[in-house]
């Protein structure tokens, strides 16, 4: 039975060393990127975000280290920058954390935070949120899962920051790369109650729930036939790997990251791009 105090997927965590130029770099992509925000002192982390609808990107830098962002620290000795996490929306964090502890899967959270925001007629307000994780150890194709329930939407989907000049309106897919994709989407399928399917090409897709963005779990040569012409280098040979993104204009895709075209598809190499793949597809 599906979990029903979680749904598909929120948002994807590229983690980055350098938070500022992450930003700098990701809006020469073409995307509107929020102003820095700080987590609370426990969280010891910064972002930026690049709101889509119904669904967003983060970019997540460690600022302080603390024992809750240890796991991140670990991920960017061992792998450098890239697509660390996976959020799913949660209705509430608390049932959610009930519903996977039932199916046997010991909770990390629910933990509560904030982050200031300046709000567009400048007043300050605060983004706050609950999260809970899936055991740390849980993690399908070495991507984590987690589920965040946003208590204040207003002050995250701000209307302003939702329009980029290359089009882009909602991920798609979330691409992962694992020498074993059968072993991986099944592990993850569990995880969250949903079912896998085989793609084409051999690769096996797993919907998130709702009607939010697939997993797709592929070897890394399979994800270069996919996208041939486009350099993987920097890749893993297991996790987190890039990010489909249905855009309005392919054109102005096109135009804002000046990169590769790979069939129907306009794609920013992981080198370019804080180490995630980004393709453009036409919505």
């Amino acid at each position: 039975m599906a979990l029903k105090n979680v749904v598909g997927i929120d948002h994807a965590v590229v983690v980055v060393r350098d938070l500022d130029h992450a930003a700098e770099n990701w809006r020469r992509l073409g995307f509107t990127v929020s102003p820095r925000g700080t987590h609370s002192a426990k969280m010891g982390s910064g972002n930026a975000t690049i709101m889509l609808d119904p669904d967003y990107i983060e970019l997540l830098g460690v600022l302080v280290e603390t024992d809750h962002n240890a796991p991140t620290r670990a991920f960017l000795a061992r792998r450098g920058e890239g697509i660390e996490r996976i959020a799913f929306t949660a209705v509430d964090s608390a049932a959610g954390a009930e519903e996977i502890r039932a199916r046997g899967y010991e909770p990390v959270g629910p933990t509560d935070f904030e982050r200031p925001v300046t709000m567009p007629d400048g007043s300050l307000s605060a983004a706050r949120f609950r999260i809970f994780q899936w055991p740390i150890a849980e993690a399908p194709g070495a991507l984590r899962i987690f589920a965040c329930q946003h208590k204040t939407r207003e002050t995250v989907w701000i209307p302003q920051l939702m329009t980029h000049a290359n089009g882009a309106k909602h991920l798609q897919q979330v691409l992962v790369v694992s020498p074993d994709c059968a072993k991986h989407a099944a592990h993850l399928a569990r995880m969250i109650d949903s079912e896998v399917k085989a793609e084409p090409d051999g690769a096996v897709a797993v919907a998130s729930g709702s009607d939010r963005a697939d997993f797709v779990f592929l070897t890394k040569d399979q994800l270069r036939r996919r996208y041939p012409g486009v350099s993987l280098a920097g890749l893993p040979e297991r996790g987190g790997a890039g990010l489909v993104i249905a855009t309005s204009d392919l054109a102005a895709a096109e135009k804002a990251v000046g990169s590769v075209r790979s069939g129907a598809a306009v794609c920013v190499a992981p080198a370019a791009a804080n180490g995630a793949l980004l393709v453009f597809v036409k919505a």
